[in-house]
């Protein structure tokens, strides 16, 4: 295990690994750290951690020093050009037509370069925006492109839960989500009700997915036939978290519906809900 200082940038909530050195760092405290970028601001999120040696690129770079009254005016001036950026690059990108939406701006802190962060349904020919840009800033420019699930991490939003969505909060990196997940879990596949602001499925498909893959091997099918105290009858819903099967009993001509532990229910075990691997093949990234 090592002992490491955890970093972060801007509003991103992916942590970065620094070795602290001498220094003595306290959780909030802004730092100057070196990056493939060059030097760059970042405040503490963790002061002191241990993290497994595989879990780190070597070799670890050090926090550089903390952050003086004038590297926080700097930092704080490169955070307010952002609109500025914003406006003219999309002022620019009017003018050469191009069909692309600009989603992000950042002025490194160095001061030698500009990003712009979009995204396109194809390539988009930017040549002549670089130049213009260019001649405007007078520094190094780079466009970036991006996915969809990228501009929402980036931008951020309210998800339908009602919390910030959970890739601009909460994760460091996309999960892995499939249709799978969604009918192990018993929900609709009603696109709507299980994508999330970006269009594709929603990130927390996969937080109790793993639960719920075991427990749907446990149970019957929908529609099967199970032996139940009360007689046979079929199965029309289930509980997995109560591990409760609701079973619809035909009996002298009337028709019962009981909630059953799973315990107590027979089938043949051929006939559990475990899902076809194909799912898989609508995964997405």
């Amino acid at each position: 295990m090592a002992k490491v200082v955890v970093i972060k940038f801007k509003n991103v909530c992916k942590p970065y690994y620094f070795s602290a050195g001498r220094l003595e760092l306290k959780k909030g405290q802004g730092v100057i750290v070196e990056t493939t970028r060059g030097l760059e601001y970042g405040f503490v999120a963790e002061p002191e951690r241990e993290v497994p040696d595989e879990a780190l690129i070597s070799p670890l770079k050090p926090v550089i020093r903390v952050a003086t009254a004038q590297d926080e005016e700097t930092a704080r001036r490169r955070e307010e050009r952002r609109s500025e950026g914003l406006r003219v690059c999309k002022e620019k990108i009017e003018k050469h037509g191009l069909k692309m939406k600009l989603i992000d701006c950042e002025f490194t802190f160095d001061g030698s370069k500009v990003i712009f962060t979009f995204t396109a349904d194809g390539r988009v020919d930017f040549r002549e925006l670089v130049k213009d840009l260019a001649s405007y800033f007078h520094m190094r420019i780079e466009l970036k492109q991006v996915g969809i699930r990228d501009e929402t991490k980036i931008l951020g939003g309210i998800a339908p839960c009602g919390r910030v969505c959970c890739c601009a909060g909460a994760m460091p990196e996309f999960k892995k989500v499939s249709i799978k997940m969604a009918k192990n879990q018993g929900l609709s596949l009603n696109p709507g009700k299980i994508s999330g602001l970006c269009g594709r499925l929603m990130c927390c498909l996969a937080y109790e997915d793993e639960y719920y893959a075991a427990a749907c091997k446990q149970m019957p099918k929908l529609g099967a036939t199970v032996s139940t105290p009360e007689g046979k009858g079929v199965v029309i819903s289930m509980n997995m978290l109560k591990m409760e099967i609701r079973v619809k009993i035909e009996k002298d001509g009337a028709l019962i519906f009981r909630d059953f532990p799973l315990a107590e229910i027979r089938f043949r075990r051929g006939q559990s809900s475990a899902k076809d691997d194909s799912d898989d093949e609508n995964s997405e990234e």
